[in-house]
């Protein structure tokens, strides 16, 4: 029963984060009808689009019951009570399958539950089911899944982004309040920009990486996507803590992230004294129309609201794409290792008179995907003898190099810099799919953010009409480490600026 919640239990599904929160520990709603609203709009829409690979509709049930029962107790109420989430489906959760969208773990269930999933369960979140990716989190479309593509909730003939680009679409199409992502080179935030959504990369260390299955040890982080900033906030102060089972987590990690600064109001002097950098390359003409334009308007509205906007150089970014793809397919190469058909994973069949090197053969061959399958031997090679040095070393000189000029940028003042998440709107289905090259490229602005372990935020920037229907069309803006509350507050000035959302396809 719903006690003086929306007119009807599927308005739930547009409501933030905090709203359904506050609801069901005020026993305004109780967390049973909320749960029951998602599931049947996830029923009703992933057929089509495909966000989800697995639903939980027992176990989410069961969850939201133990809430309301809790809450009717008179329990205090945890931050996440009632509030429906989605897990990428590279996270470990002890029910279910945790696949990472491949046939080699298709029937693969973990003994364990991940860190970043156990807190929001911990907070009271109830999980509704696991969302597509690329396979092993490896691509920039969501096309590259084992289990089909997801489609854009805008569009569903073009991509939603990947590699959680289930998450994106689930979070955009109403079928999730917020979901976790993982983010190796701009997995949470190009999919955030190309559906419309907010996507959190946190600070290298900031969110406990145990449990999520390796794609870059180096590089990989979980954050959220949701509809707002605050929500996206709301979700990392949950997330945020030191973990003693990641080697690679801060012993600060759940630190400043009370203090958030005040939501701007637009037109206010809320960030009056800040210093904001537009990178040099955002405005370039090889950007999409629609990109430029969301830059300049992003700029023009933090200028209103009181802060300083000039342009920066990075003068690497160019070749971070290249160092990116050798640091990237090196470790994921050793990663995948384990991925053999007898420590893990589907184990194919031998035929008589084969030994065990047939068996890894054939095992990791029929199971993993073409595009698994290039970074793995991409990567094999750049750790080869006689050529880690002219590629792998070479790449990490480069990474620091990267480093070097975002640390820069920010010890002469600058708050945050702004720039694209992808270079153009989401792509159709298929269009980059036979040019691997082409898909990297779409990563060109949020690789770096990665290779130098900053936190970064993408929010909605505005809009493409260029086509039959309009478009997402993201920004991003990139702090120092665990600048994630200053970040926050800028960004709500261009989310407060920008033009609200149409209605998209799955409403």
């Amino acid at each position: 029963m719903t006690l003086g919640g929306p007119s009807s239990p599927a308005d739930w599904c547009a409501a933030s984060v905090s709203a359904i929160r506050d609801a069901v520990a005020s026993r305004r709603a109780t967390a049973l009808d909320i749960c029951d609203a998602f599931l049947a709009r996830i029923d009703a829409h992933n057929p089509r689009l495909n966000a989800f690979l697995q639903v939980f509709h027992d176990h989410a049930r069961t969850q939201a019951r133990a809430i309301d029962a809790a809450v009717a107790r008179g329990e205090p109420a945890p931050p996440l009570a009632g509030v429906p989430i989605a897990i990428k489906d590279n996270i470990a959760l002890d029910f279910g399958f945790t696949t990472c969208a491949s046939r080699l773990l298709e029937r693969y269930r973990s003994p364990f539950t991940a860190t970043a999933a156990r807190r929001l369960i911990d907070a009271g979140a109830v999980i509704l089911g696991k969302t597509n990716l690329d396979e092993f989190a490896m691509g920039s479309t969501t096309e590259h899944s084992a289990f089909g593509p997801t489609r854009n909730p805008w569009d569903e003939s073009r991509v939603p982004g990947g590699t959680s680009g289930g998450s994106a679409a689930a979070v955009t199409a109403g079928l999730c309040a917020a979901a976790l992502g993982s983010d190796t080179g701009g997995s949470i935030r190009q999919p955030a920009g190309w559906c419309g959504v907010v996507g959190l990369k946190p600070t290298y260390g900031r969110v406990s990486r145990f449990g999520l299955v390796a794609h870059a040890s180096s590089l990989d982080q979980i954050g959220p996507i949701t509809r707002t900033v605050g929500d996206a906030m709301h979700l990392l102060r949950v997330l945020a803590a030191h973990d003693p089972a990641d080697a690679t987590s801060l012993t600060d990690a759940g630190e400043r992230l009370n203090a958030i600064e005040s939501p701007a109001r637009p037109g206010s002097a809320s960030l009056a004294g800040r210093r904001i950098g537009i990178l040099r390359q955002s405005l370039d003409a090889t950007n999409a129309p629609s990109v430029r334009d969301a830059i300049e308007r992003a700029a023009e509205a933090l200028r209103r609201a009181g802060a300083t906007v000039a342009t920066i150089d990075l003068p690497s970014l160019d070749h971070a794409i290249a160092a990116y793809y050798i640091i990237a397919t090196a470790e994921a190469s050793s990663n995948l290792a384990r991925f053999d058909g007898v420590r893990f994973g589907r184990r194919a069949d031998l035929r008589p008179g084969e030994g065990l090197d047939a068996l890894y053969a054939r095992s990791r061959s029929e199971g993993l995907g073409p595009e698994v399958q290039r970074r793995i031997m991409l990567g094999t090679h750049v750790l080869r003898a006689g050529y880690a040095d002219a590629y792998y070393q070479t790449a990490l000189c480069a990474r620091r190099v990267i480093r070097d000029e975002y640390a820069a940028v920010f010890a002469t003042g600058c708050d945050a810099i702004l720039m694209p998440t992808s270079p153009a709107p989401a792509l159709r289905l298929g269009e980059v799919s036979g040019d691997p090259l082409a898909m990297y490229l779409q990563d060109l602005y949020t690789v770096g953010v990665n290779l130098a372990g900053l936190p970064a935020i993408a929010i909605p920037g505005g809009w493409d009409r260029a086509g039959e229907k309009p478009l997402p069309v993201g920004v991003q803006l990139v702090g120092p480490p665990l600048g994630e509350p200053r970040l926050a507050a800028i960004a709500r000035v261009i989310e407060a600026a920008t033009e609200p959302a149409p209605t998209p396809t799955a409403s």
